[in-house]
């Protein structure tokens, strides 16, 4: 019995493996019966509505993967308040394709009435505009219908995307960052900062310059989907743009920009149709480190809208203009005359005529001079006259600053020579390029003589400023040196450099650049402006309260006697140790008599008055308080 049981019990055995294997087979034809469907009806799937996938895998890179623009520096004045600056603003872009990819009719119309009615709504946009866009860019996937919406504007359009029961179909549109360069206060200033074009490209000043440290590099964010078809994002983070401090003080600089607009406006048409003057400028300095504190011409421009003509053409004048006039006279008002024109400098010049005679021993500070109004240069030529026809009698090298004569500069500039005359001017920076850090700086290289033509008359009207031309930077870095005890330093208008943080990345220092003169013939110079505001021609500007030295200058124009001339002043304070210098020129005053010298020093004075208190400059003069009841 127990042997037959134990058959019974191995072939219970061998049959169990045979169902089981019967089982997986079974299985394992399931399984691949399963995939089998499953690929077929992918296969399916794909052939349908494959189109219609690839569009949704391609918009999200194509909404998802973008450039983030960088930020442009900021410009400030010397004191942090910002002059120029850049505003995150947004573009309106549409999807032209994805809008018109509806898996039918109905559902592209619905898109295309949805999209009109958030561009309306929102951007006050047109349903015009997308009609054109379907007409002729059907296939666009990147039209840009508005640039520039402000921050508020921009979030009215977020919220309407977040109704997605009565806009479900607007993701075709959508809103690109950027940013939109700014000016807080319009035309002041405009010389020396500039404005930007397309592209973060600056266009004159320090927009220019600095165009580089201005512009960072931008961003990119990249979307795409791994391999389970999840989302991903890299991004690269845009680097902005660095700082600009620059030199200038904006409370000075309106001062300045102030009395020059109230000049032009008094003498506006006075003459003859047009602005009080052909140019008025005027640059404040820091004579001991080079530093442009304020610099200012007339006219001037808005920098929002740099375009704009409209403040000194009228509208049927503007019509009228070619493109080429047009851009004519754009470029004449973008131009910085401080840095780009040229002009002789008239009587300012005198004190560095004299310095070189002082400085190289022809001259030792006790000459006398009889000027009887006249100089006959040349035996069997017309006399020069001086500006005083009557002549000043008996002159000292003081009183020849003072009274501003001519014949006592012809006088000294025979002693000197052509050699010496030319050599010094090179050493004073004229002829050559200041290096200021300003675009457009002019070459005077061949408007100065040179000891090969510079005869017995050119030697003659160099030295009181007429025959060779300058630029007010030349001119305001050279008299540096004669008041500062003969150092010449690089005129500059930026003095640091910070990241987006406010953290310093580079302090421009003050470069000496040579010596003129010597310290003794500064300070003879010195007192002989001095007299200029006690007893000269510059008394009429005189500040109470101040010290202060001063050359006026009445430059006539080529061709002389047409009536035109350019007037200049320029003054520093206080006269042992000056603080700053002021050059302010009017050229072709919109007056009956050009020459009339008052122009310029009521402008100056005007000027001094406000900035020196402000500028807390040394007072050297005790004024007595009014007596009050």
């Amino acid at each position: 019995m127990s042997q037959v049981k134990q058959e019974k019990k191995k072939s219970a055995r061998r049959k169990f493996p045979r169902k089981m294997q019967k089982k997986l087979v079974m299985l394992f034809v399931a399984i691949v019966l399963a995939f089998v469907f499953l690929i077929g009806r992918i296969t399916y799937i794909n052939a349908e509505n494959g189109e219609k996938y690839t569009k949704i895998v391609l918009n999200q890179q194509q909404y998802n993967s973008r450039t983030i623009p960088f930020r442009r520096g900021d410009i400030l004045d010397r004191n942090g308040t910002v002059i120029a600056t850049s505003e995150r603003v947004y573009n309106v872009i549409l999807d032209a394709y994805v809008m018109l990819s509806g898996d039918d009719e109905e559902e592209r119309e619905d898109t295309i009435d949805q999209v009109k009615e958030a561009v309306e709504l929102c951007f006050g946009i047109d349903e015009d505009v997308i009609d054109e866009i379907i007409e002729e860019k059907p296939s666009s996937r990147y039209c840009i219908l508005t640039k520039k919406i402000s921050y508020d504007t921009a979030q009215k359009f977020v919220e309407l995307e977040k109704d997605e029961e009565n806009y479900p179909y607007i993701s075709c549109l959508w809103l690109e960052e950027d940013y939109e360069r700014t000016y807080p206060y319009n035309s002041l200033a405009s010389d020396v900062i500039g404005f930007t074009v397309a592209g973060n490209v600056g266009n004159g000043g320090l927009e220019a310059s600095y165009n580089s440290i201005l512009n960072g590099t931008d961003g990119r964010e990249y979307g795409y989907l791994d391999s389970d078809s999840n989302l991903e994002r890299t991004v690269k983070a845009a680097v902005n743009g660095d700082t600009v401090v620059s030199t200038i003080d904006i409370t000075l600089q309106s001062i300045v920009e102030k009395y020059i607009l109230q000049f032009n406006e008094e003498h506006k048409n006075e003459v003859t149709q047009g602005p009080g003057s052909k140019n008025t400028a005027v640059i404040i300095a820091d004579p001991n480190t080079g530093e442009i504190l304020a610099e200012a011409s007339y006219p001037n421009y808005d920098l929002n809208n740099p375009r704009d003509l409209s403040a000194y053409y009228s509208e049927e004048a503007i019509e009228a203009m070619s493109d080429e006039e047009f851009l004519e006279n754009l470029n004449a008002l973008w131009k910085n005359f401080c840095v780009s024109d040229t002009y002789e400098p008239g009587s300012t010049i005198k004190p560095f005529a004299m310095a070189i005679g002082l400085e190289n021993g022809t001259l030792n500070g006790n000459e006398v001079y009889n000027c009887t109004g006249s100089k006959v240069v040349i035996e069997g030529t017309k006399p020069i006259h001086c500006h005083k026809r009557s002549g000043h009698g008996m002159q000292t090298l003081s009183d020849g600053i003072a009274n501003s004569c001519n014949v006592v500069m012809m006088n000294i500039a025979a002693s000197l020579g052509a050699d010496e005359m030319c050599k010094y001017q090179t050493i004073f920076g004229f002829g050559q390029k200041t290096g200021i850090d300003l675009p457009g700086e002019a070459a005077t290289e061949g408007l100065v003589f040179s000891p090969e033509n510079m005869g017995p008359l050119e030697l003659a009207t160099s030295s009181f400023g007429q025959g060779f031309n300058v630029t007010a930077t030349q001119m305001i870095a050279g008299f540096s040196s004669l008041i500062n005890g003969g150092y010449y330093y690089e005129p500059h208008v930026v003095k640091q450099i910070q990241d987006e943080n406010g953290n310093v990345l580079d302090n421009i220092s003050p470069v000496l650049l040579k010596k003129t003169i010597s310290a003794e013939t500064s300070e003879m110079l010195k007192k002989y402006m001095l007299q200029t505001m006690t007893s000269g021609t510059g008394k009429g500007a005189q500040v109470e309260g101040y010290e202060i030295g001063a050359k006026t200058g009445t430059a006539e124009k080529l061709p002389r006697g047409n009536g035109k001339y350019l007037l200049s002043f320029m003054g520093f304070a206080p006269v042992e140790n000056p603080e700053v210098l002021v050059y302010v020129v009017i050229d072709e005053p919109n007056v009956d008599d050009q020459s009339n010298s008052a122009y310029v020093r009521d402008l100056a004075k005007n000027i001094m008055t406000e900035a020196f208190p402000y500028l807390d400059i040394t007072k050297t003069q005790t004024v007595e308080e009014p007596v009050t009841e």
